[in-house]
């Protein structure tokens, strides 16, 4: 009876060695709902008020509001109203608009935090998605946290992953803005 039970206990733990050993593929996450969206910011330089979706709002002590500070442009904030479009001309048709602000937080490379919402009022979307995280300028793709949302977007979460598509100098830049939802209600 005792040889019994210790094989049935040995077959047990090699059985239970064996499955953890060779773990079976593990559920990939598949984004709930997917969305491409382009967004435009044209920053104020003091001679393009009329096309300016962007202001510098604080800078270093001393500095000018309307070019950006030296030096990886640490310590300015810049806040922005910029049209999302659906693909990347600036003149096409806007589906919302982008809205929040940006801050310069690093002094030995180009980095911003981010913190912003897309305010979509369009016939296909009606809501808002709210992001927050790092933005590592420099490399070319990066993530930020899609942290919730109203109407069509309500308490979704995911990953933003954006890229700069185009930039023009110091005064203009167009984010590709690639958003993956993983949790949908």
């Amino acid at each position: 009876m005792a040889a019994r039970k210790t094989s049935v206990l040995l077959f047990f733990f090699m059985f239970l060695a064996l499955s953890s050993a060779f773990p079976r593929n593990k559920n990939k996450y598949k984004p709930c709902k997917h969305l491409v969206l382009f967004f435009h910011d044209i920053i104020y330089n003091g001679k393009n008020a009329a096309n300016a979706t962007a202001a510098i709002v604080a800078a270093p002590q001393g500095a000018n509001l309307t070019i950006l500070a030296p030096q990886f442009h640490f310590g300015n904030i810049a806040v922005f109203d910029d049209p999302i479009t659906l693909d990347n001309n600036l003149h096409s048709k806007p589906v919302g608009r982008a809205q929040g602000m940006y801050i310069y937080d690093t002094k030995n490379t180009f980095t911003s935090w981010l913190g912003f919402s897309f305010a979509l009022n369009s016939t296909d979307y009606q809501g808002s998605i709210n992001f927050i995280g790092v933005d590592p300028i420099l490399i070319k793709t990066r993530d930020i946290s899609v942290v919730g949302g109203t109407g069509d977007f309500f308490m979704h979460r995911g990953i933003a992953t954006i890229n700069t598509d185009a930039y023009e100098g110091d005064v203009y830049f167009r984010l590709k803005v690639d958003i993956k939802f993983y949790e949908c209600w």
